[in-house]
């Protein structure tokens, strides 16, 4: 295996940009530079995709703008109006980290499928590319979770990648619905028991074992969650790693 010698997927609940102190932009946070220093590249390539948000031009620009001042050479990938690549399967496997943004995660999946992206990222993970990503960037390496994908109330969705065998939830302590769904559809075996990151917090796994959580908020945590096989879930909260600003 190349690059760290291992498959690693950092998983974000939130929080992986925030307000620049010193420009009129946002910066990355650090639970970005974590991904990074997990590629153990010195100047590692990253790649950017936002097929969750349709790939907007803006946004892509702002997530180029996060790095400026970081030892990172960014690229992205597109799939509106077409792949912006000659070959999106080459360009993956040449990054060491990847990092999927934010937006519909029911959507993203719909055309990665489509383009046979689910496979390709497979393939880059195996082969040692680090995957990350926040709230649908982070959905879809699991079984799934819920998503507001299909309106403002949330739905459970288990059409995930399924790389790594569990639920997922993310925005755990902002949006009170996603907290409820989650434990009820793990209760129910609708979904299989996983882990939840509170904003700020990110879930790190190694192959498919969870290693830990890591936050920039002294106030975030992680959670496993299980069903008890009588109809109720156990939640277990787990206290991340705090990354320096």
């Amino acid at each position: 295996m190349s690059r760290s010698g291992q498959s690693h997927i950092l998983a974000i609940g939130g929080g992986s940009f925030r307000p620049s102190r010193r420009y009129s932009f946002m910066e990355a946070s650090p639970l970005l530079r974590y991904g990074l220093d997990l590629t153990g590249q010195d100047r590692p390539k990253l790649g950017l995709v936002a097929t969750a948000g349709g790939d907007a031009a803006d946004w892509v620009l702002k997530m180029y703008g996060a790095f400026a001042g970081w030892d990172v050479e960014v690229s992205h990938l597109t799939v509106f109006p077409m792949p912006n690549v000659a070959d999106p399967r080459a360009w993956m496997l040449e990054q060491d980290m990847i990092y999927v943004s934010g937006g519909s995660v029911a959507n993203l999946m719909a055309l990665w499928r489509l383009h046979g992206y689910d496979e390709m990222f497979e393939e880059a993970w195996r082969s040692g590319v680090v995957l990350s990503g926040q709230s649908a960037g982070a959905l879809c390496w699991h079984v799934g979770g819920n998503t507001d994908s299909f309106g403002p109330e949330l739905r459970v969705w288990a059409e995930g990648m399924g790389l790594l065998p569990y639920s997922c939830g993310v925005h755990y302590n902002s949006e009170p619905q996603r907290r409820t769904l989650l434990q009820a559809s793990v209760a129910s075996g609708e979904l299989p028991a996983g882990y939840a990151a509170d904003e700020g917090v990110g879930l790190h796994y190694v192959g498919t074992e969870f290693i830990q959580a890591v936050s920039v908020d002294p106030a975030g945590y992680a959670y496993r969650l299980e069903s008890d096989g009588d109809g109720r879930v156990k939640e277990f909260r787990i206290e991340p790693r705090l990354l320096t600003p």
